[in-house]
């Protein structure tokens, strides 16, 4: 018969063996499975109308729209990517054409649009963005800002093939 001796030393063998296993585990099914797309945000699309030009700013500008284009599961950078940008600010309101621009992602994936002061509209400061070229899946999202005197909002898009 075997006698297993338990002891603080044995037991915290054990444990180790056991969370080793079980983290490599854990860890391996999340590398395979890649970067996992965006999804559209409730309330980003109040507002939208298709087709907004690209501009180099809306309105008189103050306020930075920033943020990233990227592809699900390889994360590569998406280098001439649509985004629409639309928001209630000091010049005009989310419905408004001259409040609606779009701009285009650089080779590294990244977009920038300067456009007016975002202000609170229901309580909320917050701005709206879309990708919908048709190349990927359309994504709508709404970020909310801390505070109402920030001077800009970042947004970052993760996009599957449509």
């Amino acid at each position: 018969m075997t006698l297993v001796v338990l002891n603080r030393r044995t037991l915290l063998a054990a444990s180790g063996a056991v969370l080793a296993a079980g983290v490599s585990s854990l860890v391996s099914p999340a590398q395979a499975q890649g970067l996992q797309p965006t999804r559209s945000m409730p309330g980003g699309a109040n507002n939208y109308t298709k087709g907004a030009p690209i501009v180099k700013r809306i309105g008189k500008g103050g306020f930075w729209m920033t943020g990233t284009v990227r592809r699900a599961g390889d994360g590569a950078p998406l280098a001439g990517q649509r985004i629409h940008i639309w928001a209630h600010t000091v010049e005009g309101q989310e419905h408004e054409p001259q409040s609606h621009g779009a701009t285009l992602t650089d080779k590294n994936g990244v977009f920038r649009l300067e456009m007016p002061q975002i202000i609170p509209i229901f309580g909320q400061p917050h701005g709206h963005l879309a990708y919908d070229s048709g190349e990927f899946q359309t994504v709508f999202l709404r970020p909310v800002m801390r505070s109402a005197k920030n001077t800009s909002l970042e947004a970052h898009f993760v996009l599957q093939p449509a």
